[in-house]
């Protein structure tokens, strides 16, 4: 399973599948620390993860061998340990180029880098990086997408095929082979230095960007909207005129 081809330079040119696993991230650390060599691109993949892991250890729900869950090893040693959040955009605009190909518009990245379909979520980012010195060594991208599952026991979830009312499931390898051409294209994109114009191309496609709604900090609801972010990634909400960063963790969006 998984015989593809992309059209990369590096990356899916080395494939593991497994067709169970706790967690495709973990294996990827895993072959990190043991392995003396570790190809740049190499792809993790498996039709069911039992402990897959979202931002602020949230659990990914996804039925066995109907999505896509898998992860890549990157090596953006050109990037210093505070600017790790230009992989982040990188690789949440190298999945929306992708759906961008079957859904036509409504897609949003909601901070930090979940993917959106208007107020649903269709898929999930999750990178872990180790440093070298004062530069990131490894990172460790984790990506899950619901593609061919149409139902969820969150109301919040949805698919590609729930979306565009496919009547046939998506071929899942093809998928894959797409969507690692668009994550190389942005990961080449800031390898170059071209993380102004990512950053634009991120905050246009930002979930309720510059749209005052409610949010949440320690329990208490505010309102405000979202202006920007700044270079380590912290969310920038001006709220009675006056601008406010957080941290992942920070802050809550109320729906």
């Amino acid at each position: 399973m998984y015989k593809i081809q992309p059209n990369t330079l590096f990356t899916g040119k080395s494939l593991k599948y497994l067709s169970n696993c706790h967690s495709t991230n973990d294996i990827a650390a895993q072959m990190i620390q043991s392995e003396q060599q570790v190809f740049e691109g190499t792809v993790i993949i498996t039709d069911h993860q039992t402990a897959g892991r979202g931002q602020r250890g949230n659990t990914w729900e996804a039925h066995i061998g109907e999505n896509l869950t898998f992860s890549v090893i990157f090596k953006p040693n050109f990037l210093k340990a505070h600017e790790q959040f230009q992989l982040n955009v990188a690789v949440s605009l190298g999945v929306l180029d992708f759906l961008t190909e079957y859904v036509d518009e409504n897609l949003t990245v909601k901070w930090s880098n979940d993917i959106y379909y208007e107020n649903q979520k269709m898929g999930g980012i999750l990178i872990e990086n180790t440093l070298q010195g004062y530069h990131i060594g490894y990172s460790v991208v984790g990506i899950g997408l619901n593609v061919n599952q149409i139902a969820f026991s969150h109301p919040q979830a949805t698919s590609l095929r729930n979306i565009t009312q496919n009547p046939l499931k998506y071929d899942l390898s093809e998928l894959l082979a797409k969507l690692l051409e668009h994550l190389e294209k942005n990961y080449l994109a800031i390898q170059q230095g071209k993380y102004e114009s990512l950053k634009i191309r991120y905050l246009s496609n930002l979930y309720r960007y510059q749209e005052y709604h409610y949010f949440r900090k320690n329990g208490q609801l505010f309102t405000g909207q979202i202006v920007g972010i700044d270079e380590t990634g912290k969310l920038a909400i001006e709220t009675d005129g006056i601008i406010l960063y957080f941290d992942f963790k920070e802050v809550e969006f109320v729906i």
